[in-house]
């Protein structure tokens, strides 16, 4: 089967390449725009993929023929979307027409070629005013970034494409050569330094350990799956619980973490205060089952030690 991931250098994708590439059922084709990040280079083919481009898709699908492609790649810098729209749409809105179109008109060249293509999208999606939230609650953007999520999803939606979208919220974990942090990493580093933190207490999530995310897209592929699903944590918490956690596992000082409220943090974008996810669905048709938080961190510490080696 030929498994190809758009976004191979970021978090998520990382994550899959690494689960997948000694996969003796799997040819794994990992494409992000530019050089290749990963240290690993053995058990996948590269190819450099700008998704904004649609000659460059065209190629690169055309050449693979891909039976299931992972959409991974997005801008996903919130406020960055707010101030640079035209980037934000290109990259989460036109790049996936382009590989949707792309694939239905290989579907049409090809007899018998039926291929799988599974989105990723996000919490974001939806308003906030309660959680967690199912499958079919009804998204209400607030930030352009949202807007374009949600637009990605009908593009899909719309498609005559087996089709598949994996809504996530909050990830965080360690990649090869990151460039961005993330909440566990920031609470820690942060706290170990001394430095007092400001810390939400009213924005609600489920959040997401990568590999458990990777896990539910690679059974999505496996079973053939259609539809959406959340795929995201299991453990529902406000940002300040998240961050007192962190506290806790590492015995640093949950007194310098300053309970604060989203009106007094100036972003430029918009955040849904509560959002979280029901994964019941996830559970029932997929067999996923995701860490606990702590186990989470526990994962990401074992990480961190085995890179400082």
């Amino acid at each position: 089967m030929k498994v190809l991931i758009t976004g191979s250098n970021g978090l998520l994708g990382q994550k899959l390449v690494y689960k997948l590439r000694n996969n003796d059922k799997i040819k794994l084709i990992a494409t992000a725009r530019g050089e290749n990040r990963l240290v690993q280079r053995d058990g996948y083919i590269y190819e450099s993929l700008d998704i904004t481009n649609k000659q460059n898709v065209e190629e690169v699908f055309k050449k693979y023929l891909p039976d299931a492609v992972i959409n991974t790649a997005a801008m996903t810098n919130v406020d960055a979307c707010e101030t640079e729209k035209e980037n934000c749409w290109a990259m989460n809105v036109t790049a996936v027409e382009h590989q949707v179109n792309t694939l239905t008109q290989l579907k049409k060249e090809n007899a018998g070629y039926n291929p799988h293509f599974i989105h990723l999208s996000t919490d974001f999606i939806f308003d906030g005013t309660h959680g967690p939230l199912d499958e079919n609650e009804k998204p209400n953007p607030l930030s352009y970034y949202a807007e374009s999520k949600l637009a990605a999803e009908k593009v899909v939606q719309a498609s005559s494409l087996d089709w598949a979208i994996a809504r996530t919220v909050l990830v965080y974990g360690i990649v090869d050569n990151m460039s961005r942090s993330n909440i566990v990493l920031w609470v820690k580093s942060n706290l170990e330094q001394g430095k007092k933190i400001n810390v939400v207490d009213d924005q609600f999530r489920t959040p997401t350990l990568a590999e458990d995310l990777a896990d539910g897209c690679i059974l999505i592929v496996q079973k053939k799956a259609k539809g959406i699903y959340n795929i995201s944590g299991k453990d529902f918490y406000s940002i300040l619980e998240l961050a007192q956690k962190v506290a806790d596992y590492y015995g640093l000082d949950k007194s310098l973490i300053n309970p604060s409220k989203s009106s007094d943090i100036k972003q430029p974008a918009k955040r849904p205060p509560i959002t979280g996810f029901i994964i019941d669905k996830a559970r029932k048709d997929l067999g996923y089952n995701p860490h606990s938080f702590e186990e989470g961190i526990r994962i990401l510490e074992d990480q961190i030690s085995e890179m400082n080696k």
